[in-house]
């Protein structure tokens, strides 16, 4: 009985089921919803609502970031912190960089300096240093320095600026290389070395042979000697052509004083050094404006030296010179024939301007095949840069030393009738 009426009880519920399976569902109320489109509805609001979430979360990241470059706010997860803790060490390192570099400079430069005044081991072999006459710390510096005694010329002049030392006597030094800065400095201040010293004075304007008479005046020395070594080719200067063994013109002009046991080779080689640091200085090598050629431009210069009287006259005396090769017509320059014929005590005769020389500018054109004196700066420099003028002509007209100058041969003829009335010719 169980059993049928368990099955008979479950034939009446599939049958329930299935009549309720058969049967069409009642239509949805207006007002109530179907059950998918609200489950379609409430997916588009959580969709919505997932939107607005992400872009309310980048907003907040956006937010958090420009925090982090200076705002006020700091993000508050663990990126935040690290950053903030990243921004304090860069803050700290830039910081010390401010402080630690200027200690840094001024450490480096104070070893420097302590280095400059007295540098390691011992000092090196003995040497004669000269201090010309006129010569300033700085200059002095530099000659130190160029010779070996010290390492920096700057780090003797701040010495000197700050222990207020100098001004130094000019003369003959007796010092060692690699000295340092403050034993030279005490060498300096203790003063020339003693013992005999010659003063030898070279004004400007004087040929070889007038050097040598000088030389010879002094101490163990004889003129011939001297010239003899000058015009051997053993002792040279940069400016010389390979081709050239005489030192004429290439010996600066200034006031040297001689140690007792200086050889002729010796003076030689400091009035070349002394030569050779004046053309260096206004750059002789380079080219210049009267397209000469440095032995050339030495040439002109001594033209210059021994006709200029005035230091207003150079350019205009080199303008005469470069003129008048431009135009191929001789120079005619009076000291040419002077120096040719050994010397002149007045103007140049007829005979002289007749004389058979290679330095006789009345007769051969072009310039001298040598300088015919030692040059100043002033006239290599004249040399370096003509004036722009017209002249070719030229004339003592004043006592003073001034020349008057002409473009034409009428000018120049009048004003050689003036200078003649004044006694100058």
């Amino acid at each position: 009985m169980t059993s049928y009426e368990d099955d008979d009880g479950f034939a009446r519920l599939r049958g329930v089921r299935s009549a309720r399976a058969t049967e069409e569902p009642p239509p949805p109320a207006a007002d109530e919803p179907d059950e998918d489109d609200s489950y379609n509805e409430y997916n588009q609001y959580d969709d919505h609502d997932d939107h607005d979430d992400h872009d309310a979360h980048d907003e907040d990241w956006e937010h958090d970031e420009a925090e982090l470059d200076g705002g006020d706010i700091a993000p508050t997860d663990g990126s935040g912190r690290r950053g903030g803790r990243r921004r304090r060490r860069r803050r700290t390192l830039i910081a010390l960089a401010i402080v630690l570099i200027p200690v840094v400079i001024v450490v480096v430069v104070g070893a420097w300096f302590l280095y400059e005044l007295n540098p390691p081991g011992s000092a090196g072999k003995r040497i004669s240093v000269e201090v010309p006459r006129r010569t300033g710390n700085s200059e002095i510096g530099d000659i130190l320095e160029r010779r070996g005694v010290i390492g920096s010329s700057r780090a003797f002049q701040i010495y000197v600026g700050v222990t207020r030392a100098g001004p130094f006597k000019p003369g003959r030094y007796a010092m060692r290389e690699n000295l340092g800065v403050r034993d030279a400095v005490n060498t300096l201040e203790a003063g020339p070395a003693k013992g005999p010293q010659f003063e030898l004075v070279l004004p400007p304007g004087l040929a070889l042979n007038e050097i040598a008479d000088r030389v010879g005046k002094l101490q163990g020395h004889t003129r011939d000697a001297f010239l003899q070594t000058a015009q051997s080719g053993v002792v040279r200067s940069k400016y010389q052509p390979p081709d050239v063994t005489s030192l004429e013109g290439l010996l600066y002009p200034d006031t040297y004083f001689v140690g007792r046991d200086e050889t002729d080779e010796h003076i030689l080689g400091r009035l070349v050094s002394a030569f050779d640091k004046n053309a260096d200085a206004i750059r002789l090598s380079d080219p210049n404006a009267a397209g000469l050629n440095p032995y050339q431009t030495i040439i002109t210069a001594s033209l210059i030296e021994r006709e200029a009287k005035l230091d207003e006259d150079r350019p205009l005396i080199s303008a005469v010179i470069h003129n008048r090769l431009a135009a191929a017509r001789p120079l005619q320059i009076d000291a040419t024939v002077c120096y040719a014929k050994g010397g002149c005590t007045a103007s140049p005769t007829a005979a002289d301007l007749a004389l058979d020389s290679p330095y006789n500018t009345y007769k051969v054109a072009g310039l001298p095949p040598t300088p015919i004196s030692n040059v100043t700066v002033k006239s290599l420099e004249a040399a370096q840069n003509p004036a722009a003028v017209p002249y070719l002509y030229y004339v003592l007209i004043d006592r003073n030393g001034k020349h008057a100058f002409a473009t034409t041969q009428e000018e120049h003829d009048r004003n050689v009738e003036e200078a003649r009335k004044k006694g100058l010719l």
